[in-house]
């Protein structure tokens, strides 16, 4: 094999290509200390020493410092560290050495994150919400299934009505319609809304 390429990314931080494909990123003393160098061979045992010594430790690292920062989910911990230029190999062993602590869990993410939106937000726009956070169907529905009861989406409806003053039995057919189409392109079904609206008249009857 054969270093065909070192690209800067910082001044001290370098891309390393291997036979024209991109391998991993050395800082410049671990360039001298692996004795890598553009146009010269580099051997098997070489890419293993650099890849044990150096980029599994970092990536471990790198993820543990991600997730002190802010709670992010496996697809989100996958992307930032394949950013930070480690290998499709090393980002699995760094996820699985994060996830065997429980520092990672899409299902407890999807929870957490149900639990404090639930009262604002319909049960549809927070599956939109998880799914493009790249939790998997099954793992959101895990978290569904834990976090709502029957009454969670009419509830939600109901302070939908405080948070845009609406009073069933003080307003107008046309603002009844307009708040209904409001709520229900924020993902609440037909039925929850209706339930919720008959309920609050009966109350303030």
């Amino acid at each position: 094999m054969i270093v065909t390429g070192t690209e800067a990314v910082t001044k001290t931080k370098y891309k390393v290509y291997i036979d024209g494909q991109f391998a991993f990123v050395l800082y410049k003393g671990e360039l001298s200390r692996y004795q890598v160098q553009e146009g010269r061979e580099i051997t098997k045992e070489t890419c293993d020493r650099i890849r044990g010594e150096v980029l599994v430790k970092r990536a471990k690292l790198r993820a543990m410092h991600l997730l002190n920062a802010m709670g992010r989910t496996e697809s989100q911990l996958r992307e930032k560290l394949t950013q930070g230029g480690y290998p499709e190999d090393v980002v699995d062993e760094a996820l699985s050495y994060v996830k065997s602590f429980g520092y990672v869990d899409d299902v407890n993410y999807a929870r957490s994150f149900t639990d404090s939106r639930k009262d604002k937000k319909s049960r549809r726009e927070i599956e939109m919400l998880l799914k493009g956070k790249g939790i998997s169907g099954e793992d959101i529905e895990k978290a569904m299934e834990e976090c709502y009861g029957e009454d969670t989406a009419m509830q939600a409806v109901r302070k939908l009505m405080k948070k845009r003053r609406y009073i069933p039995g003080e307003s107008s057919y046309e603002e009844k319609q307009r708040f209904m189409a409001y709520v229900m392109r924020k993902g609440f079904s037909y039925d929850d809304v209706c339930r919720a609206l008959e309920e609050d008249s009966e109350d303030g009857a």
